[in-house]
């Protein structure tokens, strides 16, 4: 199976840290179907680390998991830094 990791949904360049969801989710796929973590990692253009820092945010989810995850991570971030937007 293939994965166009070249453009994420702004249409930059992979290495300004702003993965889709379904990226991710599609890079972990790769990984956990034996591929190695580092060749998946260069095609994403992120750091092996990065890869597994995804997997244990991201593992075993889908896409509308994920979604739900970030949503909720980042709706928590002012409650938990003490400043309620």
């Amino acid at each position: 199976m293939e994965y166009d990791f070249g453009k994420n949904e702004r249409g930059n360049g992979m290495g300004n840290g702003k993965h889709s969801e379904a990226q991710i989710v599609a890079a972990l796929k790769q990984v956990e179907a034996g591929r190695n973590g580092e060749d998946v990692a260069r095609e994403c253009g992120v750091s092996k680390h990065t890869i597994y820092a995804w997997k244990s945010k991201y593992g075993g989810m889908d896409v509308t998991e994920a979604q739900e995850v970030k949503r909720l991570r980042a709706e928590n971030a002012p409650l938990r830094s003490g400043r309620l937007e």
